[in-house]
């Protein structure tokens, strides 16, 4: 196959988070006919990483993730794109990756592996129990793997994925001073949260905060008891200042629950790439042990995540040589 090929096919394996088995086994079989040792490293049930490694201990490391959002969406094509739910983030990426270390073992450079992870577009609990792998104590460099239009990130915003959960009193509707609205205390919080003003960074740029998922109550004509919030920051500065405004916004009214943080990341620059710095965040805070971050991928971000996902079959094959060029250059 050639990379378009291989990314058509990888689209077709649905792997949306927490369903990741299928592309998984897919993907160690076919590296196994290309030769390579292939470690089925497990995670959860019927959940695993795919790390696969050379005659060499591998000293750069290219890496992505193998879930993706929901819904599954097949693949397509025209003249220009190849469309489909992974397309640009990230199969067309394990694609390119898979051919550029072809590339480079086809010249004896054979100390290159590779690392497919399961739940990045969730909790990244794939990349934390790579993290621990022995293997990643022998690589030198890792070459993350996201749609960043083809050129070198020099750095990515933290990530603040938080919980917020209210409680009241149930009665009628009727007659609400009998009870206490669960969804109003929520409300009243997120309004505030609204409101805030981040301060800036001059290198990651602004803070930002989507609400994401809003749920609570049983039926319109009772008041609410409890409520619950799910809420997404991109962090252009410190996990802590921006959780001492979560709390001061809370004040006792709600519980907080932080399912993931971490803080902005600069990544390891390599001259003779175009360079940007991105707002969204990737596996690389949990792959520390893995050696230097780079991060570089084909495809748009503005793409990822939506009903036309698409990327470049010119950007796909340009990436397989940026890849290489990358590697030697490392």
């Amino acid at each position: 196959m050639n990379p378009l090929e291989l990314t058509r096919e990888l689209i077709d394996v649905p792997s949306v988070t927490g369903d990741e088995l299928a592309v998984g086994q897919y993907l160690s079989k076919y590296l196994e006919e290309l030769g390579y040792r292939v470690e089925r490293q497990e995670v959860a049930q019927d959940r695993f990483n795919v790390i696969a490694t050379g005659a060499e201990s591998p000293r750069i490391v290219f890496s992505t993730h193998m879930d993706t959002v929901p819904p599954f969406i097949e693949s397509s094509e025209d003249e220009e794109f190849v469309y489909g739910r992974g397309s640009c983030d990230a199969k067309g990426i394990i694609a390119a990756q898979i051919f550029a270390a072809e590339r480079l073992r086809a010249e004896d450079v054979n100390d290159v592996g590779l690392l497919f992870t399961v739940d990045e577009e969730l909790s990244s609990i794939g990349a934390q129990a790579a993290n621990k792998h022995t293997v990643a104590r022998e690589c030198q460099f890792l070459i993350n793997g996201e749609p960043t239009d083809n050129r070198l990130a020099t750095g990515t915003k933290g990530s603040v994925r938080v919980i917020i959960t209210t409680e009241g009193r149930a009665a009628h509707s009727a007659y609400p001073e009998a009870g206490e609205s669960a969804i109003e205390k929520l409300l009243d919080i997120l309004q505030e949260i609204r409101a805030c003003e981040w301060p800036e960074d001059s290198f990651f740029g602004t803070t930002t905060c989507n609400i994401g998922v809003l749920s609570g109550g049983t039926r319109p004509n009772v008041i609410a008891d409890k409520a619950r919030a799910e809420l997404q920051i991109r962090l252009g500065i410190d996990i802590e200042h921006v959780k001492r405004v979560l709390q001061d916004a809370v004040r006792g009214r709600g519980q907080l629950e932080y399912a993931s943080a971490h803080n902005p990341v600069r990544l390891f620059a390599v001259p003779g790439f175009e360079q940007c710095v991105v707002r969204f965040t990737t596996d690389v805070p949990y792959l520390s042990n893995w050696g230097q971050p780079l991060l570089i991928g084909p495809g748009s971000i503005l793409d990822a995540h939506t009903d036309h996902e698409r990327i470049s079959k010119d950007e796909l094959e340009k990436a397989v040589q940026l890849y290489i060029d990358l590697g030697k250059s490392l």
